[in-house]
């Protein structure tokens, strides 16, 4: 009797650790490129049942911001859980670890947790000319990360079906596929269908150990080429208008040449009103088609009966513009280009369905993943956990975020390599204020100020108004906090 006990008692101590990480949360952390808040849950026409199903799950974050509008510096600093001064990454073209070698990652971080963690799609920023993503962030190698969209051509067999999108694709071609293409082929003829693809096989491989599963979709990015079947979801002149106008008062610093979507400022051709509508159209059918990504691998999720142990984190890297303020695509200071889409969804959510007004940023989800799976925390983050929120959509863990932007828009591609000028903004719960400040001596060269309350859209610059004298005082004082006076 006595020896049965023991043999039992050992054996429960070989089983403990097989059950710990039976137990443990598993991550699905989920990433779209360039989609700005542009969801139904949001209030959007956009189509997007999968994702809407999700944020019913779980909790919709209405005011979350990324801390710099363009892939590279944000997907870095989130990642990381640092802001972009304190990597010193403002740039699409310097992978972070030739400026952090040793910084840790969030996937890195759950790695060492005894997490397997895998990467498919774009997750990292697809650096080119470097090495792929950051392979020690991962258990296996990546998949589909080392890409460009540029060449995200639709692979078929057989005959190609004809191109239905005729007045964009003049505008310029985007890499070697048109900026607009309209073609009736299966999802899996571009990336994102392949990467669904990917990650619901993966799931199979990693559902019978703690994993964190990165899935990265490349659209609503341009090229604007969904298949056909997410075109005609929309009727192109029910879309929202939009207001074209630059916010009164701006300096001419808040503003870009929008060459990613228009094509280098020296011989760039301004878009006719039905070019700027084909866009949108695409812009709209991209994020229709990558909302049914998502849904492949829900389903895939839950065919495995994973759902209750599963977190759920889906964002988008930064805004964009579709031709409002008269910008297309990011890299500025706007609300546009800072709001970004943000649903949490826990295993069994205490407030399913539910959304918060809450400022958070995308610093933030570093310490919440960790927190929600009930692993040690990362020392050293820039940012805080959300788990207070999820528990009461009514709580504030921040009284603002903070977006940055340099100018000129790409530094690292000028002679001098670095920034001209900083500009950093904050948000508050009903203003947005930015400072833009020489790089090398840290003097204001311009400021704008925006109050939310009345002006949503930031079509009227405030900045200047006696009667904004408290409001932008306010602003100043909590932009001091992140962003001290007299320094870039």
């Amino acid at each position: 009797m006595i020896f049965r006990a023991t043999v039992l008692g050992f054996l429960s101590l070989l089983a403990a650790p097989l059950l710990h990480a039976a137990a443990r949360t598993n991550v699905l952390f989920i990433m779209a490129d360039d989609l700005r808040p542009e969801l139904g849950c949001y209030g959007s026409v956009a189509v997007t049942p999968h994702l809407d199903a999700l944020a019913a799950r779980g909790m919709l974050f209405r005011h979350a911001y990324c801390q710099q509008a363009v892939c590279n510096p944000s997907r870095s600093s989130m990642l990381t859980g640092l802001r972009p001064d304190t990597l010193g990454l403002y740039v699409n073209g310097t992978h972070f670890r030739e400026l952090k070698p040793g910084v840790t990652t969030l996937p890195g971080w759950m790695k060492d947790q005894g997490y397997t963690t895998r990467c498919v799609g774009k997750i990292f920023h697809n650096w080119h000319t470097k090495e792929h993503g950051d392979p020690r962030s991962w258990s296996a190698p990546e998949f589909l990360h080392y890409a460009n969209h540029g060449d995200d051509a639709p692979q078929v067999s057989g005959e190609l079906p004809p191109n239905l999108a005729t007045l964009s694709s003049t505008l310029r071609q985007y890499g070697k596929v048109p900026l607009c293409e309209c073609r009736d082929v299966p999802d899996e003829a571009y990336y994102d269908g392949r990467v669904a693809a990917e990650a619901v096989r993966v799931l199979g491989e990693v559902k019978d150990q703690p994993f964190f599963l990165a899935v990265g979709f490349w659209k609503p990015h341009a090229p604007f080429n969904a298949p056909k079947k997410y075109w005609d979801l929309y009727q192109r002149d029910r879309l929202p208008p939009f207001d074209p106008a630059r916010p009164a008062a701006a300096p001419e610093i808040a503003f870009h040449a929008s060459t990613e979507i228009l094509g280098p400022a020296e011989n760039q051709k301004r878009p006719t009103a039905e070019q700027a509508a084909e866009m949108r159209h695409g812009y709209f059918a991209g994020i229709s088609y990558m909302d049914a990504q998502v849904g492949k691998v829900m389903a895939a999720l839950e065919r495995h009966g994973l759902l209750d142990s599963t977190l759920i984190v889906f964002w988008g890297d930064h805004g964009y513009h579709l031709g409002e303020h008269g910008l297309w695509a990011k890299t500025s200071n706007f609300e546009l280009d800072a709001r970004v889409p943000l649903i949490i969804a826990p295993p069994k959510a205490r407030h399913a369905g539910t959304s918060t007004e809450a400022l958070v940023e995308m610093v933030d989800l570093f310490p919440t993943v960790t927190a929600l799976c009930g692993v040690p925390q990362a020392s050293g983050l820039d940012g805080v956990s959300l788990v207070p929120v999820l528990n009461d959509p009514k709580a504030r863990v921040k009284d603002a975020a903070y977006t940055q932007f340099p100018r000129p828009a790409y530094p690292d591609r000028t002679p001098r390599g670095k920034p001209e000028v900083m500009g950093v903004s904050v948000r508050t719960p009903t203003l947005r204020y930015t400072e833009w400040r020489d790089y090398d001596t840290g003097s204001v060269v311009a400021d704008e100020l925006y109050d939310h309350t009345r002006d949503e859209a930031e079509m009227k610059n405030v900045a200047s108004s006696p009667q904004e004298t408290a409001a932008l005082q306010q602003a100043r004082q909590l932009l001091y906090r992140q962003f001290p006076p007299g320094k870039r």
